[in-house]
């Protein structure tokens, strides 16, 4: 048994969708963690909510997300941060753990690494953003090896250090996800509403098509949407908001597929996997790690990235996926016991390695 100490993001509160897909990996590694029954404790901004899972609610101010930023932009930590909050805690509780966890995609815990005792493992949820951090990670990688894993090689691709990560993919409890056989016509979009996850083409695409495209998400940015609405006045398109698992899954399994369209290289993409645990196709950009998720032409399609006639020729063409090879590819390769095996072997990996150095010295 391992005694786990995770941290999570410091850009919003576990539920709150401010962190993206990275929430959803917190709370599936951690319930597969316990269900194992390794000891848990995951540190994280007030307000944070987890199921049946310990949490230590740490105050202070959130951290600006590093996809709002330039690559050249200096490291900052706000006043009272809670980023900084977070990792006094850690150091202050040290001693009854075995493994730190980070998963937060900031430079604080990697430039702190050295100066912990204990191993630190992070995990890191997006790609290449920042000069610093690419500086600072690659250190990590570099001087304390096999202690970062990624979602997908695409995304390891994109750091300096890539050929250093362990690949950990994602999962999700598909006891929460209904396959749905005989899907409405609509269309599905799933995602923080911000410039880099490009909604306009996939609202385009609605455009041209006239099947309604129903949006689901957290409003990052309502500049962003309110001109999306004025470029496109008569899509067929409807905004649901950011839904519970539950209240998402009943809505977007009766779509006929999931529209992808993000303008970087995504990292993963959590709305993938969920989508084929409803038995949803997935149409997604030909970049980052939907690329390595989607099987083009069996559980989905991928097209020509920012190509909005692409999408609508791949559109037209989703009644050739037959939906139950969708349900089958998420059983086979993103559950959850999948995902647990996976970060389990790293962080096995990780002590292993740890005690090796301890017996030299």
């Amino acid at each position: 048994m391992l005694r786990l100490l995770f941290l999570s993001t410091p850009v919003g509160p576990l539920g709150s969708g401010q962190g993206g897909g990275v929430e959803l990996t917190v709370q599936n590694v951690a319930q597969e963690m316990v269900r194992r029954r390794h000891e848990l404790e995951v540190v994280a901004p007030v307000g944070s909510r987890l199921t049946n899972i310990p949490i230590r609610e740490i105050e202070g101010n959130l951290q600006i997300a590093v996809q709002t930023q330039e690559r050249n932009t200096p490291i900052c930590l706000p006043a009272n941060s809670v980023l900084g909050n977070m990792w006094t805690y850690a150091r202050q509780r040290r001693s009854h753990y075995d493994l730190i966890v980070n998963f937060a995609f900031d430079w604080l815990p990697f430039y702190l690494t050295p100066f912990f005792d204990l191993p630190i493992a992070h995990f890191i949820s997006m790609g290449s953003m920042t000069i610093a951090l690419d500086q600072i990670m690659t250190q990590v990688a570099q001087q304390y090896p096999g202690t970062v894993g990624v979602y997908t090689r695409p995304q390891a691709g994109t750091f300096p250090f890539g050929d250093c990560c362990n690949i950990l993919g994602s999962g999700i409890d598909l006891s929460l996800y209904e396959f749905c056989a005989e899907p409405e016509q609509s269309l599905a979009w799933l995602g923080r509403i911000a410039p880099e996850k490009a909604l306009e083409d996939a609202v385009a695409a609605a455009d041209i098509t006239g099947i309604p495209l129903k949006i689901f998400g957290k409003m990052q940015e309502r500049d962003y949407w309110d001109k999306i609405c004025r470029d496109f006045p008569a899509a067929p398109i409807e905004y649901a908001g950011f839904l519970p698992t539950r209240e998402l899954q009943q809505q977007l399994r009766q779509c006929r597929a999931l529209l992808m369209t993000p303008r970087w290289v995504e990292a993963f993409g959590n709305v993938a996997i969920e989508a084929l645990a409803c038995g949803v196709p997935v149409i997604a950009y030909r970049r980052g790690g939907p690329a390595e998720i989607v099987r083009d032409g069996e559980t989905g399609f991928l097209v020509e990235p920012n190509s909005v006639t692409a999408l609508v020729e791949a559109i037209k063409r989703i009644d050739e996926i037959n939906r139950d090879s969708c349900r089958q590819q998420a059983e086979t390769e993103y559950s959850l016991e999948a995902l647990g095996d996976r970060f389990e072997s790293w962080f096995m990996d990780i002590m292993r390695s740890r005690n090796e150095k301890v017996l030299h010295l």
